[in-house]
């Protein structure tokens, strides 16, 4: 495995592909920590990782599964685009790739996504694999040159990077023989409108179980805690200043230094661009929250007209008068 590619190309990564692979894997290892009989084997890809990981409970809970698919999108010139991802039957103990499978999906794809080719393939690990050489070159035939994306399931708050590696295949000359390696290569995260209103409700979505305060109510404690350490911080600021200047603290240069420093950015947000920026926000919130009362109040009121209607067919039905609405 080299560090970097060479060839130049520019991939941009969608947060669906991401989605799609956390949840293929997140599927996989669910099943294979249920028991036996409770094992789900509706889908052909699950049940074959299922089979392949499945050496007793103990096993599986240690030795995390490995999920296998194709990436697809588009590459206009040095631009490769990956938009979605499918799975795939692959059986790592003998390397078999269930091609009838690949082509069958491969062709509703195209029914749907007509300009959409297969650019790749994807897996989880923390890191490439010797034997992820061999499910690489067995799309050859389908993409000459395909990309790995690669994603680590392991949790580590630490990081501040996605846990997602693209590597390309380059034919490297190793010890006077030449050999396929894989190279890093660099991405960059691509959305569409649709793609981030889907993200952010998933990313917002509560645990089972849980609080059951709204969305809205969270963001607003959110900001409000925000605020309320904001205030806080004034106020430290402000009674080492008054004991400065009572002369119970000693002056420290630096400090009043870096306080200054903070009291010159203030005029910042006192300009003609920053009032109409917040009256452009704040009148989209309140333009928002009143969609929200009436599309609440509509619905209401249509409860209400379907009940009426109910309490009336049922008059009529006795003899009385008909329905009025």
């Amino acid at each position: 495995m080299a560090s970097s590619s060479s060839r130049g190309l520019t991939f941009k990564l969608h947060p669906l592909v991401i989605v799609n692979i956390s949840d293929h894997y997140t599927r996989v290892k669910s099943q294979l920590n249920l028991p036996p009989s409770l094992t789900s084997t509706s889908s052909a890809a699950t049940s074959n990782n299922n089979n392949n990981n499945s050496n007793g409970g103990e096993n599986n809970q240690q030795k995390p599964p490995r999920v296998y698919g194709c990436v697809i999108g588009v590459q206009r010139g040095r631009t490769v685009e990956i938009f979605n991802s499918f799975e795939l039957i692959y059986d790592p103990s003998t390397r078999s790739l269930d091609r009838s499978f690949l082509e069958k999906k491969q062709e509703l794809y195209k029914k749907v996504f007509p300009h959409f080719y297969v650019l790749g393939w994807y897996s989880t690990g923390s890191d490439a694999q010797e034997s992820d050489m061999h499910f690489h070159k067995a799309l050859m035939d389908i993409n000459e040159s395909p990309l790995y994306v690669l994603l680590n399931p392991a949790i580590n708050p630490a990081q501040k990077d996605l846990p997602v590696t693209i590597y390309e295949s380059e034919l490297h000359v190793i010890d006077g023989v030449p050999q396929l390696i894989f190279v890093r290569s660099s991405y960059t995260i691509e959305t569409v409108e649709a793609e981030r209103i889907s993200v952010d409700h998933v990313a917002h979505l509560k645990p089972s179980g849980g609080s059951a305060a709204t969305q809205l109510a969270a963001q607003l404690t959110g900001i409000h805690s925000a605020i309320k350490m904001l205030n806080s911080r004034i106020r430290v600021v402000h009674q080492y200043l008054v004991g400065m200047q009572k002369g119970d603290i000693p002056c420290e240069s630096s400090l009043l230094r870096q306080v200054s420093s903070l009291l010159r950015r203030l005029p910042a947000i006192e300009s003609e661009k920053f009032q109409d920026d917040l009256l452009m926000e704040y009148n989209d919130t309140l333009l928002i929250t009143y969609l929200a009362m009436f599309t609440n109040c509509s619905s209401t009121m249509n409860e209400l007209v379907d009940k009426f209607n109910t309490a009336y067919d049922r008059h009529s039905r006795r003899g009385g008068r008909t329905a009025f609405i």
